[in-house]
């Protein structure tokens, strides 16, 4: 049995590790598909602190290769289920296997809402983003279009408008959903323009697998291509709590309901990162979630 099971290997679950192996507790780290979570798509990060540039990929690596040095156990298996036992609990995998510890932490993270189109996963990041904040600043100048129509949507296009050339919002819904108010300030804006009512339904992509253009359809059908340097894609995050909703409690659209301190109803279980309800999600929030939740398990651990 070890101290601390953290379910999920991105930005939180590797910060609530390396806490917590820090203040001398045994941790296990349960990673469903691949070390980093969603920063590992992005090919260049300039808002971490204190690193000047570097690579999702290039992050992820070296956190792992940092907590593995720390003496942390890592598993590449998903975990599915949770279950209080008091002073212990036991995560149980998809293949079926128990692994017990005295407190479990939650950074399970959560996926952005995909197009679903062919060639968007091939050209995340190299034209296809998720994250105004994170790759506005690559598209300085450039004309840019964004998918969606609800508050994330236009936040993103009024950040993205202060930076690129030109703005182009494309809502498949006869209009915007999001706030009236941030709307106007919006479309106050010269270099911003909307479609709405059209549903975005091919990628172009060069022999370099960079995005070249987003074709659109009407509700008659008609066709247009719309040249661009950049799509930002921002139709909802999914979160994916689902299976812990019995051990953590869950807000109305998934995410689970917890404080600033991490803590749920469950004595001993902990969140972190995204998969929490919170207004901002970023490298620097996920990394903070994770030390704040490590550091009650710590305290949690050291009662029993």
């Amino acid at each position: 049995m070890v101290d601390i099971i953290v379910v999920g290997g991105g930005p939180a679950g590797m910060t609530a590790a390396l806490y917590g192996l820090r203040n001398g507790k045994s941790v296990l780290v349960l990673e469903k598909s691949g070390f980093g979570g969603q920063i590992t798509h992005s090919p260049k990060v300039e808002n971490w602190p204190g690193t000047a540039r570097m690579s999702g990929n290039e992050y992820a690596d070296a956190f792992l290769e940092q907590i593995l040095d720390q003496g942390a156990e890592v598993d590449l298996t998903e975990a599915v289920k949770v279950e209080d036992h008091g002073t212990y609990k036991t995560v149980i995998t998809a293949e079926g296997e128990v692994r017990e510890g005295k407190s479990v932490i939650l950074a399970t993270g959560v996926k952005h809402r995909e197009l679903g189109l062919p060639g968007e996963r091939e050209m995340t990041g190299e034209g296809v983003s998720y994250c105004a904040v994170c790759d506005g600043d690559f598209f300085k100048g450039k004309k840019v279009c964004v998918a969606g129509g609800g508050n994330s949507a236009l936040q993103e296009a009024m950040l993205l408008a202060g930076k690129c050339s030109q703005v182009i919002m494309l809502q498949d819904l006869p209009e915007f959903t999001g706030e009236k108010k941030l709307q106007e300030l919006l479309f106050a804006r010269e270099n911003v323009s909307a479609r709405t009512g059209v549903k975005i339904v091919d990628l172009g992509m060069d022999e370099n697998v960079q995005l070249t253009g987003v074709t659109i359809e009407t509700a008659d059908g008609a066709r247009e291509t719309i040249p661009c340097d950049g799509l930002f894609v921002a139709i909802g995050l999914i979160p994916e709590n689902g299976n812990f909703g019995d051990v953590a409690r869950l807000n109305e659209w998934g995410y689970f309901d917890s404080p600033e301190s991490c803590e749920t109803g469950t004595p001993g279980i902990f969140v972190a990162g995204d998969c929490r309800a919170k207004n901002v999600r970023q490298l620097t929030t996920a990394a903070g979630d994770g030390s704040v939740a490590a550091l009650a398990a710590c305290r949690y651990v050291d009662t029993l």
